[in-house]
């Protein structure tokens, strides 16, 4: 015979303002320690010689990773290093090279596990905030944005708006030239 429980469930209905449920809950001010951050960026990676990119904001992916193609290892002053092929914005060719940070499996948002190059390079936003960022490269050609910034990068440092965009400014701010249109990647 087994023992049965019961539990009764009331509902309290509390009218706070949302600054006071903030501080009860002992979130972050805004403007705080943390800067707001939209579902999707502008950013350039200066030591990769990539002056704008599209990036995606994922709360759900915790590693970064840039789309990378025709990857290639190979050795300099007795340390890998990492050669590979990536698109700016205007869909242009730019050839990477990067120290290899390490390698690890990373399961990809199929679920399948996969043993992934990592880097880590310098990242400025459209803003002119810069901070050093950890890549896995990937092949990410059949995304929208071949960054994605993941749950590492952001925490402690930023709040994300899924309802805003380039919170940080616009193209223009970041490369200092007027939008062109997009040309299609292969």
């Amino acid at each position: 015979m087994s023992k049965e429980k019961s539990y009764t469930v009331t509902r309290t209905l509390r009218r706070a303002s949302e600054a006071e449920m903030a501080s009860e809950l002992e979130l972050p001010k805004r403007g705080g320690e943390r800067l707001l951050i939209g579902r999707r960026e502008w950013l350039a990676l200066p030591e990769l010689g990539v002056g704008c990119i599209s990036a995606k904001i994922d709360t759900g992916a915790y590693t970064s990773s840039l789309h990378a193609e025709e990857i290639e290892w190979f050795e300099r002053a007795g340390a890998d290093w990492v050669r590979f092929v990536t698109y700016d914005y205007h869909a242009e060719v730019v050839r990477c090279e990067a120290a290899v940070l390490m390698k690890k499996g990373v399961k990809s948002s199929t679920g399948k596990k996969r043993k992934r190059v990592f880097i880590e390079t310098a990242v400025r936003s459209a803003g002119g905030l810069e901070w050093k960022l950890r890549l896995s490269l990937a092949d990410r050609s059949v995304m929208k944005c071949p960054m994605l910034i993941g749950r590492r990068a952001l925490s402690g440092r930023f709040l994300v708006d899924p309802q805003k965009s380039h919170v940080f400014g616009n193209i223009h701010d970041l490369t200092g030239q007027k939008l062109k249109l997009r040309k299609k990647r292969r």
